[in-house]
């Protein structure tokens, strides 16, 4: 479990916190606390701040959380992997809902990376280090679809570049609540960490960081929900859920960024929790992706049929239109 430490503090003149922070916690780094600081580990006066240079002054009340240790290198596991596409210098998965990608706090085994290296052995990139080897971009635990995995340095710089310069294609199906009023549309806000709540994040136009979907309706069951094609043109944490929720239409299912209120058919919110315990997974699927090979330099295109609890979800929708 991660461990909390709560201090109060009295600063007499205006000081950065990272300052604070090393002169009040002496037994880390000034550098781990910054990292912990952006990684919105740290609650000032309960409220998450995520800028190591912020200015400070009077009591203050820190309450800073250490995420628990994680093992220096992830081990193989025996993970059934759906593969794609693979030749020696890359692999493009299908990933299924539930699975988390790569180590972290609470998840030290069960990723993808367990998986990857069973499968791969020594042969993935070892650029992302070693919690990370081969990942060039990630998914969230609960959304399902394609991904890339670089075999070889060579791929991982190049699919890095290409996703750093905005062109790799990824295409995801949404399914969401209500109807946009327009059927083809942009959101342009910035994104970031939600001051209340660090595993969540939010729209902030000041110290968000730019983030653009452009969404089209695919198709509308009655009035009550809609299933969206959202084009990535930045891939912030959580971009798609964060964004859809805030124009007033969230992910179903989606437990954290819930918009679910201008839902008219109780019928309709039966019929979901029939399929099981309600909510499972936000219906957010990484349906297509387009890149270049880093090597061949060929145009690649792949692109995945929806996972059988997104199929649940569809025919649901379409016997209450």
């Amino acid at each position: 479990m991660p461990n909390e430490i709560k201090q109060i503090v009295e600063v007499m003149a205006s000081e950065r916190l990272d300052v604070v922070l090393k002169n009040t916690f002496a037994q880390f780094s000034r550098e781990r606390l910054k990292a912990l600081i952006k990684q919105g580990a740290l609650r000032v006066n309960n409220e998450i701040i995520v800028d190591p240079s912020k200015k400070i002054f009077g009591q203050i009340h820190l309450d800073l959380t250490i995420p628990d240790p994680i093992l220096s290198k992830p081990k193989a596991e025996e993970i059934n992997l759906n593969v794609v596409y693979e030749d020696e210098h890359l692999l493009v998965i299908n990933k299924p809902a539930g699975l988390v990608v790569h180590p972290g706090s609470g998840n030290h085994n069960g990723t993808l990376v367990n998986a990857l290296l069973n499968y791969c052995h020594d042969s993935l990139s070892g650029i992302g280090g070693v919690l990370r080897p081969g990942i060039v971009h990630r998914l969230d635990k609960e959304t399902s679809g394609l991904m890339l995995v670089a075999k070889g340095d060579a791929a991982h710089i190049s699919l890095t570049e290409q996703f750093k310069n905005k062109s790799i294609y990824r295409i995801y199906h949404a399914l969401v609540w209500g109807i946009p009023k327009q059927e083809t549309g942009t959101i342009n806000l910035p994104i970031a960490r939600d001051t209340q709540n660090r595993k969540k994040m939010a729209v902030k136009a000041r110290m968000g960081k730019p983030s653009v979907t452009h969404y089209t309706l695919l198709e509308a069951f009655g009035r009550n929900a809609s299933l969206l094609e959202c084009k990535l043109e930045t891939g912030r944490t959580h971009q798609i859920r964060v964004h859809l929720s805030n124009i007033g239409h969230g992910l179903i299912a989606d437990p954290v960024y819930k918009s679910s209120g201008n839902v008219k058919s109780k019928d309709l919110l039966n019929a979901f929790e029939a399929l099981g315990p309600f909510p499972q997974r936000q219906a957010l699927h990484a349906k297509k992706i387009r890149f270049i090979h880093p090597i061949s330099e060929q145009e690649m295109i792949f692109e995945s049929d929806y996972p059988e609890d997104f199929k649940d979800y569809l025919q649901v929708l379409f016997k209450h239109i």
